[in-house]
Parts: structure tokens; sequence; C-alpha cells
């Protein structure tokens, strides 16, 4: 079997405040490309992820902030499941996971397994940086991506 291709694609809008999480914490990782993993910034660029995904991945890793549920800097993991006939509907400037997996649907791909490293806001008010609470979880996402890669990879077949 070849080598195991894990994306992991950090998501969402620096210019929002906590938002900006996903961003955050891929442009802390490495480069990636050894061993098949992947990093990606892709911000707001949800077509550009859309068409990546087109590609041959054996799992995706997603990077993102997540709502507050009155735990704000909780890092959650979590696999997202596709419901059954999901929808084929196209959006192209649309950058939620829905309609970026309803996207790559659309346009005649297959979505990866998906594993979320999600972290709950405490702001998504204007303005560039992260608040202290979701700050202070970024080395625990970065320790959450390392072991759901690390699984990843081990299982060969995710």
């Amino acid at each position: 079997m070849g080598t195991t291709q894990v994306l992991v694609a950090g998501v969402g809008n620096i210019f929002l405040g906590d938002d900006g999480f996903g961003p955050t914490v891929v442009r802390q990782l490495s480069s990636g490309g050894e061993n098949g993993v992947h990093f990606v910034d892709y911000g707001i660029r949800g077509m550009h992820l859309a068409y990546d995904l087109l590609n041959e991945w054996d799992a995706l890793v997603l990077v993102d902030a997540i709502p507050d549920r009155g735990a704000p800097g909780r890092i959650e993991v979590f696999r997202i499941e596709l419901a059954e006939g999901a929808s084929t509907y196209f959006d192209g400037h649309a950058m939620n996971p829905e309609a970026v997996f309803e996207t790559v649907l659309a346009l005649g791909g297959t979505v990866p397994p998906t594993v979320v490293v999600g972290c709950q806001v405490e702001s998504v008010a204007e303005g560039i940086g992260l608040t202290a609470s979701v700050e202070a979880a970024v080395p625990h996402a970065i320790t959450a991506i390392d072991t759901v890669v690390a699984d990843l990879l081990d299982r060969q077949e995710v």
C-alpha cells in the first residue's frame, strides 16, 4: 500500500478574532509533505479547499473555530459523517464545511473521512488576533492534531 495522504486544513477568517484559529494553528505546523501529511492554511478560500479535495486524500483534518458552548478555548476532536444522499448544491462563495463538501460532491469528487480539531470561540468580533483563552488553546490543538494524524497514519485505512 502507498503512503497515506492526509490533508490538514486550517480554515477561518483572521479578521474576525477567534475565527482565525484554524489558520493560526496550521501556520505554526510544519509545511508538511513528509510522510504524506500536508498542512495548508486555506483561510476563507473555500473553493480552493474544495478543488484540492478533488485529489486523492485518505483523510482530512479540518482545523477550525467552533461555536462557544460555554467553554471558550476548549479543544474538541470529532468526526464529520456525511449524511446519506447529501445534496450537491454548489456555492462558490461559501466557506463553511458543509458548502465545501457539497461543492466537492457537485464537482464529482468524494469527501475523504474527516476529523475536526476545533476550538470553542470567545469572540468573533471584527479584529485581528485571538482572545487569550483561544490563544492559550493553540498548543493543545497542535498536540491533538499530532495525535489524530499519528492515528490516521498508523491505521493506514482511516
